[in-house]
């Protein structure tokens, strides 16, 4: 409940320009997350098996779990803009 009052607190300036922000971080991190599984995917299946542990896909599996907490920002930014009818 504190955020949403800091978010309150915000001009609506600084609030569409922390959502986009965060917005192009959340875009540029998922299409890294998908260059990585495809890398990971073409690795796997051109290298031998026994050659690649399956321990490789660990870090890119565990990205989108990472970027949850900055998909939930945005979606409150995006609240908190819509309850102030802009953009």
């Amino acid at each position: 409940m504190d955020q949403k009052n800091n978010l309150s607190e915000l001009s609506d300036e600084k609030l569409l320009k922390r959502r986009d922000l965060l917005k192009g971080v959340l875009i540029g991190m998922y299409a890294i997350c998908i260059l990585m599984i495809v890398l990971l995917v073409y690795i796997f299946f051109y290298k031998s098996y026994s050659e690649v542990s399956i321990a490789t896909f660990i870090p890119a599996m565990m990205l989108p779990v990472i970027t949850l907490p900055l998909l939930f920002q945005v979606n409150t930014l995006n609240k908190e803009v819509k309850s102030r009818n802009l953009k």
